[in-house]
């Protein structure tokens, strides 16, 4: 008894801080999902008014299909990407050190501060990826011009604006950016997938692409699912980068994304109860997207002795 109590008062830090900071927020947003409430005054019970509002908010709409849009590139960029980048780690036998350095270092970088470089990297005037591409516009412009003198100016080629026109594509290679880790939890599985499945697959005659459909990817499919729910539970919550970047939600609000229209209907329209369905929706979705891939990956995840 005196080992429970004992146990009992070292926990109790945490018990108190995940009820007040986590399980309290998270029952009461589902009563005010149901309420008229502005924080200024006492909740109004209007039952399922906001989420039929919802339902005709074109706003929503948008943004949830920003949002869907968003996710899907993320999650299959960074399973392509992170997953190239173990097995490249994986192959090399000489300065895996310094590769692992390099890859995993921005993902010690603060959110905010990844967000600030990468706005100013994006930056339409005077950012780094323009001063790339814009020589290189300017040389198939004078190529065009020698070819054909009399082709108009509205028909060369012109800088990209990075902020106005490819939103999607600006947070995609920002999360791209920090996959270091992502691809050290693939490398860890790679270690452990036995060398003598690779051995058999070369007796066989597989080549190396071979090996990696019919050997690598099953063996290290239970990390790939679990990279998958976590890229989906992390990129629909996305808010820090693209509220920095496009703070007014882009041109079009190409860039205005779920959980930032949540924030603007919390703290800037002060409408507590709309924003607190919308809360609701956003974690139904994650929900069912973890479903999904849940239900998907039934018969296509290996579990080694299972």
């Amino acid at each position: 008894m005196q080992r429970r109590s004992a146990g009992l008062l070292f926990a109790m830090p945490w018990i108190v801080g995940i009820t007040v900071f986590s399980l309290y927020p998270f029952l009461s947003s589902f009563y005010y999902s149901f309420t008229n409430f502005s924080v200024l005054q006492p909740p109004v019970w209007v039952g399922l008014d906001n989420f039929s509002a919802i339902a005709k908010d074109a706003v929503f709409w948008q943004v949830l299909r920003n949002t869907l849009a968003l996710s899907v590139l993320c999650i299959l960029g960074s399973i392509v990407i992170s997953l190239g980048l173990a097995l490249t780690m994986n192959a090399v036998t000489r300065g895996q050190t310094l590769y692992s350095v390099i890859f995993y270092l921005p993902h010690l970088i603060p959110t905010v501060v990844s967000a600030i470089v990468w706005m100013w990297i994006f930056n339409a005037q005077c950012g780094l990826l323009n001063g790339l591409i814009n020589p290189a516009l300017e040389l198939g412009n004078s190529v065009r011009k020698s070819f054909n003198p009399a082709l108009s100016p509205d028909a060369l080629w012109s800088g990209p604006d990075w902020r106005s026109a490819w939103p999607l594509s600006c947070l995609f290679m920002l999360s791209m950016w920090g996959v270091g880790q992502t691809a050290f939890i693939y490398l860890a599985k790679l270690k452990d997938v036995p060398e003598e499945l690779y051995e058999a697959a070369e007796i066989d005659g597989a080549s190396m692409w071979q090996k990696i459909r019919h050997v690598t990817l099953p063996m290290i499919s239970p990390i790939i699912l679990f990279n998958t729910i976590m890229g989906i539970i992390g990129i629909m919550q996305m808010f820090t980068e693209p509220f920095l970047i496009f703070p007014d939600g882009g041109t079009d609000r190409s860039a205005y994304f779920l959980p930032q229209y949540i924030y603007d209907t919390a703290f800037n329209y002060m409408r507590m109860g709309y924003a607190s369905a919308l809360s609701w929706i956003l974690f139904v979705m994650i929900l069912l997207l973890t479903a999904l891939a849940f239900r998907i990956s039934r018969d296509r995840v290996y579990y080694a002795g299972a």
